[in-house]
């Protein structure tokens, strides 16, 4: 972090580790977010690592089966909830208030909070390593397998974890919803907002409708567990299907929740460096919005071999093809942006082209399973494996690396090494395809999904071994973007303030941005108005030099003089603290120390919340001199 602390220009407040802990920077707090996320993609990725080590061959031994079911939940979990939805994050966190003009979100002291919680949450999770196990049930967690007698303690910590993660992901939703409806530059109108900023509006609203539905079921799920309910257990006359019912109503809108932002991304980055404007604006945001609405309406076609009956599926069936209308609609927009185009090819275009080559696999297989016979033939086997592995690693992965080599040079003021990244590129892409591109094959061969082991007489072997090779090829185009990150930070190449020749607002601002982003807030006139912004410059330089107010930045001496920023706080992570304390004691015994942590907690969240409100809204002149 202190490397980083050099090329990020320091806000007002503390300096140090302490400048980072109080901080309520949006930039500083999306550096934070894309830290933790890629220490758990690498968590994440160890774990994948051992499941492959262990089907490598038949008749593994390098891991037991509850060893191989305590991984597999915590790889699914962790890739989902701490990685791809905080590196998503982490972009909403960093370039959404410099895409449309503003010096900070709308609630900086709640977007520093919602990173604790996360961070606090996903630590309450993996304590679970260290006390009775890790969860075991898969991390679609299913009843009965989450059940008292079919279960241990690392449930508890997984569905804790879970609820904790939601507050950080509401909280984050809700602020970035007002940033976006009510603080963008004067004259950026809805339809002048960059494609990115259109996706996470987008995915901020299935965000706070979605996780709702995810905190009942495992609210009904925590009461089952700690209070002897049976809101799942047949014994009692429930049925576990409810869970899939409440799993998959959430489930569905979170993969547009993980896929949408990557959309975004690549939405960006393809106008950038093929030297046009996207094609087909308008109907690249319609159909970014039908996603979202129709994200609702094909939860249950994870659940065709559950008996709904023949009209429910028949329904689900249809809308899930439906949908498949407005992705596609995104695809050829992106090709046609290229078509014509005066390609520049960096790394950030590889990733989004290898985004929409992987995605398009993903699709194709996702229509498959719209149909009913089909999805029935394949349903728990690895052709399911990797239809959403080339939906999830093959979209959404690729897409937010084209977003971190893209935007590095903003954050950091330096760009990533070109050669580097065009061989992590090609690693990743060659790894990736070893690895899930098999998993067609043995899916039709007939392979289960979460089986620890097989027999070598089923003929499984062959393709297993080359996944493995696959899982490894990954490994090493991570250690390759390790390796480019810290050198780019320690000697990379300057990038001033536009080196792409961009077209959003970022772009107007010196890299890194100072902490109030714009000396001025800029006036929009158009939807590429940074393009069309230089254009006007380049056609009557002197006049535009005196009349424009978008680029033009004082010394920063003038500049930060008369600025009032949001000043640093502790608070947010004291409740954040306390929250986690309250979710923790609950899984503390005897009930009498159950109840006098989780009070304790509860305590230190109101304490929090209380100092919260006194605190002055903004920085005196003098703070952290």
């Amino acid at each position: 972090m202190a490397m980083i602390t050099g090329v990020l220009r320091r806000p007002t407040g503390y300096a140090g580790v302490w400048g980072w802990v109080t901080t309520v920077d949006h930039k500083r707090i999306g550096v934070l977010y894309g830290v933790s996320a890629f220490v758990f993609l690498l968590v994440g990725g160890i774990e994948a690592l051992l499941l492959r080590l262990q089907l490598a061959s038949p008749n593994g031994t390098v891991l037991s089966a509850e060893a191989y079911n305590q991984l597999m939940t915590m790889h699914g979990t962790t890739m989902i909830f701490l990685v791809v939805m905080p590196l998503s994050a982490a972009f909403f966190n960093v370039v959404i208030p410099l895409m449309i003009g503003a010096r900070d979100v709308a609630f900086p002291r709640l977007n520093a909070l919602s990173y604790w919680v996360f961070l606090f949450g996903a630590l309450l999770l993996h304590m679970s390593f260290l006390v009775g196990g890790p969860p075991d049930a898969g991390w679609f967690g299913y009843a009965n397998l989450t059940e008292r007698p079919f279960s241990g303690s690392g449930v508890d910590f997984w569905v804790l974890g879970l609820q904790v993660l939601g507050i950080s992901s509401m909280a984050a939703a809700f602020n970035f919803l007002v940033t976006i409806i009510n603080m963008r530059a004067p004259g950026m109108t809805l339809m002048r907002m960059p494609l990115f900023v259109w996706m996470t509006l987008v995915t901020s609203f299935l965000l706070v409708t979605a996780f709702p539905v995810l905190t009942v079921g495992m609210l009904l799920l925590l009461f089952d567990r700690l209070f002897g309910t049976h809101f799942y257990a047949p014994v009692a006359g429930a049925d576990p299907i409810l869970w899939q019912h409440f799993f998959w109503l959430f489930g569905h809108p979170e993969v547009y929740i993980l896929i949408l932002p990557a959309m975004g991304i690549v939405s960006e980055v393809l106008p950038t460096f093929a030297r046009k404007p996207l094609f087909g604006y308008n109907v690249v945001v319609y159909s970014g919005i039908v996603i979202g609405f129709l994200g609702w309406m094909v939860w249950s076609h994870h659940m065709f071999t559950v008996g709904l009956g023949p009209v429910a599926n028949a329904i689900f069936a249809s809308t899930t093809m439906l949908i498949a209308i407005p992705t596609g609609v995104k695809i050829f927009n992106w090709i046609a942006t290229l078509w014509g185009g005066a390609l520049q090819m960096k790394a950030s275009l590889y990733f989004a082209l290898g985004f929409i080559a992987m995605f398009i696999i993903g699709g194709l297989s996702g229509v498959m399973h719209a149909s009913v016979p089909v999805d029935t033939q394949q349903q728990d086997t690895y052709f399911v494996v990797a239809h959403f592995h080339y939906v999830l690693f093959g979209g959404s992965i690729f897409g937010l690396f084209a977003g971190i080599y893209y935007w590095f040079p903003k954050i950091t003021g330096r760009l990533l090494h070109e050669g580097l990244g065009k061989l992590q590129f090609w690693l990743m892409l060659i790894g990736f395809n070893l690895t899930f591109g098999p998993m067609h094959f043995l899916g039709v061969a007939g392979m289960p999904r979460r089986i620890y082991t097989y027999g070598a007489e089923s003929g499984w072997g062959f393709w297993n071994a080359v996944e493995t090779v696959g899982a490894f090829i990954i490994a090493v185009s991570l250690l390759a973007f390790l390796a480019n990150f810290f050198r780019s930070l320690r000697q990379g190449e300057e990038a001033g303030s536009d080196p792409w020749d961009g077209r959003t607002l970022e772009w107007s601002i010196p890299s890194p941005p100072p902490h109030y982003n714009f000396a001025t807030i800029p006036t929009v006139h158009s939807r590429d108005a940074w393009w069309e912004e230089k254009q006007r410059r380049r056609a009557a330089p002197a006049a535009v030099a005196g009349a424009s107010n978008g680029g033009a930045q004082p010394s920063q001496e003038e500049a930060g003089h008369g600025i009032h920023m949001p000043s640093p706080s502790y608070w947010p992570l004291v409740v954040a603290f306390g929250v986690a304390l309250l979710a923790g004691g609950l899984l503390v015994n005897p009930l009498l120390a159950k109840v006098a942590v989780a009070m304790a907690g509860g305590l230190i969240a109101v304490i929090g919340i209380f100092g919260w409100s006194l605190e002055p809204a903004a920085a005196s002149p003098t703070h952290g001199q």
